[in-house]
């Protein structure tokens, strides 16, 4: 069957002085000739974590899947090599308190009533290594070496946390730093030997996960680095940018109540990309924290992903957005799975081209991945699994291409290729 493009106009009603436009976008129908992906391994369920915590960590080419999980009545973190064979399991229990490093993985024994709750997780490289980060509910920010498990450092956030962490270049020296957020405002930035960069209390609770913005300077210009940290007080949703110091480089604004968040180079500098509770995207502008444009996008609620060269990727009610990153023009919407709600979008290159392209999971269980046009090349199906997490990728199958990894609501770990 012939490749089905219908092109329409979607008229984006104006949100008052929001200023929200007209744009013309292609829907784009999926082809029954598109690959249908196939399962190559999958784990056991394991309770602890709906998915959506769960990350990949690459060491000299192998990845582990990293998860929360409770396992014998116990919080621990676990990770899972290319296989389904679980390579190390760090019980909290085994961390240590805030200030202890170089802890062992070991496991450690039941405890009593409920185990504690961490954060979702966040990988990245301190000094060369690979890494695991994740904030505690009692308020640690805890920092583990990803081959082995064992604890690089605990650090004491001072107020209870619960927010994933992020890992990135805040200095601009080559070495990536830790920041953390606590939801009474507390903004904690430390090295990679776990020593404080700054401390600094904001005057309004935090909700969202903190970003860490690393873009290079281009043409001379100043480059775009800090801890990105949005608040909600009496008063609306306040976005900010701190500096290494720990000092606002501004602060912004913005007309929507940020549900979901990332950072993105566009050819006009890079920007947050912030999906609103109203359903509608805006960029701001990193640089100096003002509006770039909003849209909105017709879905309720949408969940802001990956971006490609260019565009971002926006998952909404049973749709895929590819909204172009200068100008707010949406490039094409991809509709599946009915009204059922998309994940948070990712981006990689399964198809093996050097093209990479957006990949959407929806909370039934159904893949699909697609080019830069939004035309569809694989589609597969966990089975009958509620799914929250959006999808990870890494090479299961030795080809030197990233496959599909999907994290369902029962912590089993399925694995696809195209």
């Amino acid at each position: 069957m012939d490749r089905r493009v219908l092109f329409a106009s979607l008229i984006l009603l104006a949100g008052g002085a929001t200023g929200v436009g007209v744009a013309l976008f292609a829907f784009v129908g999926i082809d029954d000739a598109a690959v249908e992906s196939e399962v190559v391994w999958e784990t056991e369920p394991v309770a602890g974590d709906d998915g959506s915590g769960a990350v990949v960590a690459t060491m000299d080419g192998d990845s582990l899947v990293l998860q929360s999980t409770v396992e014998d009545g116990e919080r621990a973190v676990r990770a899972t090599a290319v296989g389904g064979d679980v390579e190390w399991r760090t019980p909290l229990s085994a961390v240590g308190p805030p200030g202890a490093t170089g802890g062992d993985a070991a496991d450690g024994g039941a405890s009593d009533g409920d185990p504690p709750d961490v954060s979702d997780l966040a990988s990245g490289t301190l000094d060369g290594d690979p890494v695991v980060a994740f904030t505690t509910e009692s308020g640690s920010l805890v920092v583990l070496d990803a081959a082995d498990g064992a604890t690089r450092f605990t650090v004491d956030l001072g107020d209870p946390g619960g927010l994933r962490p992020a890992i990135g270049d805040l200095t601009g020296d080559g070495r990536a730093e830790v920041a953390a957020a606590t939801a009474d405002g507390r903004v904690v930035a430390v090295d990679g030997a776990g020593d404080t960069v700054f401390e600094t209390t904001l005057d309004a609770s935090v909700d969202r996960r903190p970003l860490i913005a690393d873009f290079e300077a281009e043409d001379g210009g100043e480059a775009a680095r800090g801890v990105a940290i949005a608040t909600v007080g009496d008063e609306g949703a306040t976005v900010r940018l701190l500096d290494a110091n720990g000092d606002p480089r501004w602060t912004a604004t913005p007309a929507v109540t940020p549900l979901t968040w990332t950072a993105a180079d566009t050819p006009d500098g890079p920007v947050l990309a912030l999906g609103g509770t109203n359903g509608n995207l805006q960029t701001i502008a990193l640089a100096d924290g003002s509006g770039r444009f909003e849209v909105g996008l017709q879905d309720l609620p949408i969940a802001v992903g990956d971006a490609s060269p260019g565009r971002i990727h926006v998952g909404g009610a049973g749709s895929v957005w590819a909204v172009d990153l200068r100008d707010g023009d949406i490039a094409w919407k991809q509709q599946y799975g009915g009204d059922t709600r998309v994940n948070a979008p990712g981006v990689a290159d399964v198809a093996g081209t050097g093209e990479p392209g957006p990949v959407a999971m929806n909370r039934g269980g159904e893949v699909l991945a697609m080019n830069a046009n939004g035309e569809v090349i694989a589609q597969g199906n966990v089975g009958a699994a509620v799914v929250y997490a959006g999808p990870l990728f890494a090479d299961v199958t030795g080809d030197g291409t990233d496959e599909v990894l999907v994290v369902t609501e029962d912590g089993r770990i399925v694995a696809f290729d195209d």
